[in-house]
């Protein structure tokens, strides 16, 4: 029992600190544009780039986690993000440090290989427990990112200095406590689909993020987004074809997961959308500081702690589905608040409660809805797409935030978010699959 506690308590960590750089770059990017004398739609590439990498990353990672060890691909992993954060740390121009970001999005997977370690460790009446753990330290490290930048007060060497030494602090734990029974599977990467799936999300997020500026029936941005339908295509057709693609694509369509995929996908959208609109409405209207953003959102990371704690004990009351919906539906209500009304603080810090409420919820279910109706066998590829469709929702959501925001519209942003946020319910609510047998 001790034992299992601690694995899942030092991938919990390991989880958490992969998940503060998708956050961090949050409260940062209206100073960090400053600096760099760059548009706000240029420099969110910063955070596009972890997003756009860890979303590559996870089906290709999971992939190789299957063939050469979960815990030593973490462990790569984890090293990336300690590489990425150093060159982050050390950069001052764009370019060096969007690469930086690009390698601690690796870090990205760690929450499928977490997934796939816990299922080797934890009895199966555990497990949804263990997983609900693992998917809500995703709420924990989103918020602590924002906490993170405010408590350095935005100097973004002193946040990646930071992430060096809680990455350093991961590696060292997951060494030594995480063991992996020696079971491996064989076969290669797919490569060339990892290529294609990164060509078709660069042309898709580069014209989101630059229609405004360069006019959206332009032909820079009408040709990027006919080359991202014409590779995505191109991918699909490849995809079918490869005995072991990076993506399995019927299990994007699979009955039993498509409620979770997509409520993830529009999930992960929502509260991007929120929390980048909430740090430009905090800094820009009400004329905050960073570290003041992160106190902002304080409510919304300890609610996340909160839930994360309850993740257990609510899934053996409630179905998975059920669960999301509601989370998604408080979501929905956070969102709309901040449209209406948000030019005070007890806007914000409302809203923010609420939001937690709602993603700490939704997040911690997401993981069990996306396993819970697959063969045992398919766990890993079901919780890698589930992951993965959620990275590319925070990945577009920091694109179409940009550009709505560079237009001046926060209301519409977090009309946006709210909207996502309802899908999100609906599909979670009709798709969510059989239910599952309800114990006291």
């Amino acid at each position: 029992m001790y034992k299992n506690f601690s694995t899942i308590a030092v991938l919990a960590f390991a989880v958490a600190v992969g998940t503060l750089q998708m956050t961090v770059m949050v409260p940062l990017l209206p100073g960090l544009g400053r600096q760099l004398g760059v548009p706000l739609t240029t420099v969110s590439w910063t955070l596009t780039a972890g997003l756009l990498s860890g979303a590559v990353s996870i089906p290709l990672l999971s992939r190789l986690g299957d063939m050469y060890g979960r815990r030593t691909v973490s462990l790569v992993a984890i090293g990336l993000l300690v590489a990425g954060s150093v060159l982050s740390a050390v950069s001052d121009a764009l370019a060096p440090l969007i690469a930086g970001r690009v390698l601690q999005g690796v870090a990205a997977p760690l929450l499928p290989l977490a997934m796939g370690l816990a299922r080797q460790v934890v009895p199966g009446h555990r497990l949804p427990s263990a997983i609900g753990v693992l998917s809500a330290t995703i709420d924990v490290g989103s918020g602590g990112g924002m906490i993170l930048a405010g408590l350095v007060d935005g100097d973004h060497r002193a946040v990646f200095w930071a992430l060096t030494g809680l990455g350093v602090l991961s590696f060292v734990l997951v060494a030594a406590v995480v063991r992996e029974e020696p079971a491996r599977r064989a076969g290669r990467p797919d490569l060339a689909g990892a290529g294609l799936v990164t060509a078709w999300l660069v042309c898709l997020l580069l014209a989101i993020s630059k229609g405004a500026a360069w006019g959206w029936t332009s032909p820079p941005t009408l040709g990027l987004f006919a080359a991202a339908v014409a590779v995505a295509g191109v991918w699909i057709v490849t995809a079918r074809r490869t005995a072991t693609p990076l993506i399995e694509i019927p299990m994007l369509l699979h009955p039993g997961t498509i409620g979770a995929t997509v409520a993830s996908f529009l999930l992960g959208f929502a509260l991007f959308a929120a929390i980048t609109t909430v740090s430009a409405v905090a800094q820009g209207t009400l004329g905050a500081s960073v570290l003041q953003v992160g106190v902002y959102l304080l409510p919304t990371t300890v609610l996340m702690l909160v839930v994360s704690a309850l993740a257990g004990p609510l899934m053996r009351r409630f179905t998975a589905s059920a669960l999301v919906a509601s989370g998604s539906a408080l979501v929905t209500a956070a969102a709309l608040w901040l449209a209406v009304s948000r030019s005070s603080d007890a806007d914000l810090y409302g809203a923010a409660t609420v939001l937690g409420l709602g993603i700490g919820l939704g997040y911690a279910a997401l993981g069990t809805m996306a396993v819970e109706h697959v063969e045992p066998a398919k766990t890993a590829a079901a919780g890698g797409v589930n992951a993965l469709v959620r990275v590319v929702g925070s990945s577009v959501a920091g694109a179409v935030g940009a550009a709505v925001l560079a237009a001046g519209g926060a209301g519409w942003s977090f009309a946006v978010a709210a909207a996502a946020a309802l899908l999100a319910a609906v599909f979670s609510t009709v798709h969510g699959g059989p239910a599952r047998r309800r114990t006291a």
